[in-house]
């Protein structure tokens, strides 16, 4: 299987010379690492060329590495189910930068970029609802980036004597 995976990886580079810059065979699936310009075009391709047919966007994630000029890596999961066989597609983003939007291409993408929005602060140019999902709409900051503090920024808790939730800032005193 790796074999083939790899002969696909050279024939997928050569069909997109300009837009695959590398790829790599791991965990049993091939990885595209393409240009970030081009990211709708190489989707574009997957989905509907003879040879790919990947018509299944499974899921848009992000990794995050801080110390790296590019901090962002945006990952796209697909799937042929006619070749049963699953692809990865990543590029890399600054956290200035934004990606263009896949719902164009794939209807799935958009609560999928909205999540990366939410947790990770990469904007998707073109999204046409790109708004907080899983926090609330009065939330600072990014959650899974990795220099979001763990306990946050402010305590929600609910004040019987008031009768209502309460939104204090975090106070946190410990020694270094």
């Amino acid at each position: 299987m790796k074999e083939i995976s790899i002969f696909f990886g050279e024939s997928l580079s050569k069909k997109l010379p300009r837009l695959i810059k590398s790829f790599v065979y791991a965990n049993g699936e091939l990885v595209l690492n393409v240009d970030q310009s081009g990211i709708d075009q190489v989707l574009l391709f997957l989905r509907n060329h003879s040879t790919t047919q990947y018509k299944l966007l499974m899921d848009v994630t992000a990794v995050d590495y801080p110390a790296k000029e590019c901090r962002f890596e945006v990952v796209y999961c697909l799937l042929s189910v006619r070749f049963n066989s699953r692809l990865r597609v990543k590029i890399l983003v600054n956290e200035l930068e934004s990606v263009k939007s896949a719902t164009p291409i794939f209807s799935s993408a958009s609560w999928a970029e909205r999540e990366a929005w939410d947790m990770f602060g990469i904007f998707f140019s073109g999204h046409e609802d790109l708004r907080r999902i899983l926090t609330d709409y009065g939330f600072e900051g990014y959650p899974l980036r990795k220099d979001f503090p763990l306990s946050g920024y402010v305590e929600v808790r609910y004040d019987d004597s008031l009768r209502r939730v309460v939104v204090e800032p975090l106070e946190m005193t410990q020694e270094f």
